[in-house]
C-alpha cells in the first residue's frame, strides 16, 4: 500500500509539471498572435540593410500529452477510537442569594446568635445565683445549728451548775438540818462513867412531819452497851425533833450517827 501511494504521488507530480509547461506555452502563443493581429500590414519600403535579419523561429506548442487516469485513492485507515476517561460529574453550586435576602438572613442569624448568647449568659448567672443562695442558706443553717448547739450546751451547763448549786445547797441544808437534830439529841445524852475511846453508834429514826419520833432502831453498836442505851434514851427524849426550814427537805427516815467526843 505504501508503494502504491508513492507511485500515485510521482504520477501526480509529472502531470502537474506537464500542465505547467503547457500553460506557459499557451500564454506565449497568445501574446504572439495578439501582437500580429493588432499590427496591420504596411506598405513596402525599400530599406538598405547591411545584413539580413535572421528568421524568426516559431516555437511550436508541444502536443498535449494524453491524460492519465487519476490515481486510485489510497484506502483510508481509520484511527482507533479514542477512549476518553469518564469525566467527573460537575456539581453546580447553588446560585448565590440575592444581596438583600443574604443580608437579612445574616442579620437574622446574628440576632438569633445574640439572643442565644444572652439566654445562655442569663441561665449561667441564674445558676450561679442559685448556687450562691444555696451556699448562703447552708452556711446560715450551719451557723444556726452551731448557735443552737452552743445555746443548748450553755443551757445544759447552766442547768448543771444550777443543779450542782441546788444539790450543794440541799446537801448543806440537809447537813444543817441533821446537825440541829444531832445537837438536840446530844444535849440529852448522859455519858456513862469511864467511857473508853470515841466509838460511833448509828441509829435509824422514823418521824412524823411534826417531828414526833415513832420508832428508834440501833443500826450499828458502838461496842459499849451503856453508851448505846444512853443515846437511844436521848433520841426518844428529844421528840419532837427540829423541822427543816424548807418543808420539801423533810425526811421521814433519818440515819443519825453519834460519837461521845463530838
Amino acid at each position: 500500500m505504501r508503494r502504491q501511494a508513492n507511485s500515485g504521488r510521482s504520477a501526480a507530480k509529472w502531470i502537474a509539471a506537464i500542465l505547467a509547461i503547457a500553460v506557459n506555452l499557451g500564454f506565449v502563443l497568445f501574446l504572439v498572435f495578439h501582437v500580429t493581429w493588432r499590427n496591420p500590414p504596411q506598405e513596402s519600403v525599400e530599406v538598405e540593410l547591411y545584413a539580413p535579419s535572421p528568421p524568426i523561429e516559431r516555437i511550436e506548442a508541444p502536443k498535449a500529452l494524453p491524460q492519465l487516469p487519476p490515481p486510485e485513492p489510497a484506502p483510508k485507515i481509520e484511527p482507533p477510537p479514542k477512549i476518553e476517561p469518564p469525566r467527573p460529574t460537575k456539581v453546580e453550586p447553588p446560585p448565590p442569594p440575592k444581596p438583600d435576602i443574604a443580608l437579612k438572613e445574616k442579620q437574622a442569624k446574628a440576632e438569633r446568635e445574640k439572643k442565644e448568647r444572652e439566654k445562655l449568659e442569663s441561665e449561667k448567672r441564674e445558676a450561679e445565683r442559685k448556687q450562691q443562695d444555696k451556699r448562703l442558706a447552708e452556711m446560715r443553717e450551719r451557723q444556726a445549728r452551731e448557735a443552737e448547739a452552743l445555746r443548748a450546751q450553755a443551757e445544759r451547763e447552766r442547768q448543771t451548775q444550777q443543779q450542782v448549786a441546788m444539790n450543794a445547797a440541799r446537801v448543806k441544808a440537809d447537813a444543817d438540818y441533821i446537825r440541829r437534830i444531832q445537837a438536840k439529841i446530844r444535849g440529852n445524852v448522859i455519858l456513862p462513867p469511864d467511857m473508853p475511846g470515841n466509838p460511833e453508834a448509828v441509829f435509824d429514826v422514823v418521824q412524823l412531819p411534826s417531828g414526833e419520833i415513832i420508832d428508834v432502831q440501833l443500826a450499828k453498836s458502838s461496842g459499849v452497851r451503856a453508851y448505846d442505851e444512853a443515846v437511844q434514851r436521848a433520841i426518844l427524849k428529844s421528840s419532837p425533833l427540829p423541822r427543816p426550814d424548807n418543808p420539801d427537805m423533810f425526811r421521814r427516815s433519818l440515819t443519825l450517827k453519834f460519837r461521845p467526843l463530838d
